[in-house]
């Protein structure tokens, strides 16, 4: 197969031309060439930017393309009308904060998108694509410009267009530290915050899952939506920190935090302290983010591996990083500490 990936060199992306390589299709990326442009050199790679820059793609066929790269609608419409007449399908990465709200649990493919003002709209289609991504309202209006992002792709290309709508992916090269930091901290020991209810499901997929699942689908051609996320079990919140503990061997001692105290004491879900969406709060509408319904992609073939296997290969990554890198997410050692003991001493 001839596949073009809009990206390829940045987490989904650069695991989708592994394992395309792998399987030994021709593979062509197109990208800026600014982020690992080493990576890769038997691929084929078009220089451009798909804001306003496409012209390399003029001219060329591809049984397939994959874009896990577009926010914004304006220029995911661009590359999928040129695309049009160059490729047989059209794979479009969403995500599942395209949903209007999670509010109840179980959210499947027919539930409400979100929306965005006229106003908003305009003001974020007035931005390059790089600057979109760095405006104070980018992530209030995230959810639902990918939300248009695949009517825009499905109006330039109807019936041929695959729209994934990931949840949290997780695994190696994974820079947002939003699962990351578990594995790294519990395999420090000590006393290790647990936030909220043990029970509480969690949902994320390891990206080369996801990557070898959406090559699949795109082989066959196949189109539609589909909430990417997983496992296919009930996962909870205390059996991913207890499999970070049994991998890593460590002592660590899980100290379960009422969440209503965590957000008197002013920490913030998802970011600060990763994985936690809270229950109450005033944040209900989101309060079954990670509990939607997986049954529509499994049933289209989409399989996860060992929850171990990516704690383990995560940490492993994790420990090559060198030891000044910024985390982008995670609990700051000095602040755990200062709730624990404020938790303790209530």
């Amino acid at each position: 197969m001839k596949l073009l990936i809009l990206g390829g060199t940045k987490f989904l992306g650069r695991y989708v031309v592994e394992e395309a390589l792998a399987r030994g299709h021709e593979v062509t990326l197109f990208n800026r060439g600014q982020l690992n442009p080493e990576l890769f050199p038997e691929a084929e790679k078009l220089r451009g930017d798909r804001d306003g820059g496409l012209e390399a793609l003029r001219g060329r066929r591809w049984d397939a393309a994959v874009d896990p790269s577009g926010y914004s609608p304006r220029v995911v419409r661009d590359s999928a009308r040129l695309l049009a007449d160059a490729v047989e399908q059209y794979t479009f990465v969403s995500s599942v904060s395209a949903y209007r709200d999670t509010s109840v649990p179980g959210v499947d493919e027919g539930y409400a998108v979100g929306t965005v003002t006229e106003e908003r709209l305009r003001e974020a289609e007035a931005l390059k694509q790089s600057e979109l991504t760095t405006a104070p309202f980018f992530w209030e209006i995230y959810g639902a410009l990918k939300a248009l992002c695949e009517r825009a792709a499905e109006e330039e290309m109807p019936g041929r267009v695959l729209n994934v709508r990931a949840g949290l992916i997780v695994g190696p090269h994974d820079y947002s530290d939003r699962f990351t930091y578990w594995p790294r901290r519990v395999s420090e020991g000590g006393d290790v915050l647990a936030p909220g209810n043990p029970e509480r499901q969690v949902q994320f997929i390891d990206v080369r899952d996801l990557a070898a699942w959406t090559l699949d689908m795109a082989e066959a051609r196949r189109a539609g939506t589909y909430n990417a996320t997983g496992p296919d079990y009930r996962l909870t919140m205390s059996r991913v920190l207890e499999v970070c503990k049994e991998v890593t061997g460590s002592g660590a001692r899980f100290v379960w935090v009422d969440e209503k105290f965590l957000l008197d004491a002013g920490l913030g879900p998802w970011l600060e302290v990763p994985l936690w969406t809270p229950e109450s709060g005033e944040d209900r509408v989101n309060r079954f983010f990670m509990s939607l319904s997986v049954e529509k992609a499994v049933a289209a073939g989409l399989k996860f591996r060992p929850l171990r296997e990516t704690v383990r290969d995560t940490l492993e990554w994790d420990l090559g990083r060198p030891a000044d890198t910024q985390r982008r997410a995670g609990l700051a050692r000095g602040r755990e500490r200062e709730v624990l003991e404020a938790w303790r001493a209530r």
